[in-house]
């Protein structure tokens, strides 16, 4: 297993390229599932993550095709109806094709999700909601075998606006008789992404705040380039925050950032935004801030292990109070082993800031605290050892090439 041998204390500085977002990627390769026609997709991220969904759409008979970041899905004959064990108790993320097969086939069977250890994250909301769609759900210790004579349109109102529920029960939505309605949906930009593909299939979609209407639609092909990953952008900039840098991400939306940039000027750094580029320089005394994390467009969870790295060495108590993922918080023990002073009590974690950290080994434990313990490492004094890089290649593409692009000492050697 390889690990990342960091160096760490040099100030970042430089311009960065943002890839395509992960979080988009996964549901808009999804909803090739709904037309037998082919849908091309553009700027897809190279990433383990990203692979296994391919995969996944593989193995139920669709024909993937990859040329560099423009991925083409077409059908290879009939669809298969259930989904390979290996991809979707790897990757949370490949539980969204249930419903697609289901609109599709009538019948699909889908084992039990997997992906990052951050939480419960139940899928009683897509359940319920294919329920409340007229599919008849069987649940057994290793999978989830769902029926449906003709699904039907229907009110479904979340308990919480799920991105991954949202994202499902809007896309089988387009393929059930009359109109679907999901009330207290997530409107993260990931999701008004897949909206945008999904209208250019052919799908009829109101989005009237948290409520989206989906009318039952005749999908077809569709070429779409998907939108740029704030998760790579905020962990980059926080990155430069972190070593008292100046980093400019290039090619992003900087709507999709602003709740996270109005926490980096509450930190005292100075946030100019361009069209398409977002350049962020800290001063050297950073100050400490309170966040709360929760749906978009508040501060979002992904972001949230990265700001408590980039805090560790700020003047005086933080706290981020984290109201999406009550598991959020594995990133604490790495970068105690730092030096950091963080106490976690239930969801909140106080940081009390500390002068400089110190390099240590530590192992990453999933994507975003991976990301983290990367941005405590190239803020601290001396060498660092990171393990667990597949974690950090599941949501960051050429992690260690970017930055070595700002500055940093980062290589990647052999264990």
């Amino acid at each position: 297993m390889d690990v990342l041998n960091v160096e760490g204390g040099r100030r970042l500085a430089g311009r960065v390229s943002i890839e395509g977002a992960k979080n988009a990627a996964l549901p808009t390769c999804v909803a090739s599932l709904l037309t037998d026609e082919t849908v091309v997709l553009h700027r897809v991220p190279q990433l383990r993550d990203v692979s296994m969904i391919l995969f996944t759409l593989g193995s139920l008979r669709k024909r993937v095709v990859r040329n560099g970041k423009s991925v083409s899905i077409s059908e290879d004959g009939p669809l298969a109806p259930e989904a390979s064990a290996y991809s979707v108790k790897k990757m949370r993320a490949s539980f969204l094709v249930l419903g697609p097969l289901v609109a599709r086939l009538g019948h699909a069977v889908v084992p039990l999700p997997g992906g990052c250890s951050i939480g419960a994250r139940p899928i009683d909301f897509h359940l319920n909601g294919l329920r409340a769609l007229g599919a008849r759900v069987e649940e057994t210790a290793a999978a989830v075998l769902v029926d449906a004579d003709r699904l039907r349109g229907a009110r479904i109102e979340l308990p919480f606006p799920s991105v991954g529920a949202t994202e499902h029960l809007m896309m089988t939505g387009t393929l059930a008789a009359g109109t679907t309605e999901i009330v207290n949906a997530a409107i993260d930009p990931e999701v008004l992404d897949l909206v945008a593909l999904l209208r250019r299939m052919g799908a009829e979609i109101e989005v009237d705040g948290r409520t989206l209407r989906v009318a039952e639609s005749r999908m077809r092909g569709a070429e779409h380039t998907i939108i740029p990953d704030r998760m790579e952008a905020g962990t980059m900039l926080l990155a430069g925050v972190a070593t008292r840098g100046e980093v400019t991400a290039v090619d992003v939306c900087p709507e999709h950032l602003e709740s996270y940039l109005e926490a980096l000027r509450a930190m005292g750094a100075a946030v100019d935004c361009e069209a398409r580029d977002v350049t962020v320089a800290a001063p050297d005394g950073v100050r400490g801030i309170d966040v709360a994390t929760g749906p978009h467009p508040a501060f979002p969870t992904d972001l949230h292990p990265q700001l408590a790295a980039a805090l560790a060495c700020a003047d005086g108590t933080s706290q981020i109070v984290e109201t999406v993922f009550e598991g959020r918080t594995t990133y604490v023990d790495g970068l105690r082993a730092m030096g950091a002073q963080i106490a976690t009590d239930g969801r909140t974690a106080t940081i009390t800031g500390v002068e400089q950290l110190h390099g240590a080994e530590v192992e990453a434990p999933d994507i975003r605290a991976g990301a983290a313990l990367v941005i405590g490492a190239v803020a601290a004094r001396g060498t660092s050892r990171l393990a667990g890089l597949e974690h950090l290649e599941r949501g960051y593409d050429r992690l260690a090439d970017k930055l070595q692009s700002l500055g940093a000492c980062v290589e990647r050697r052999e264990a």
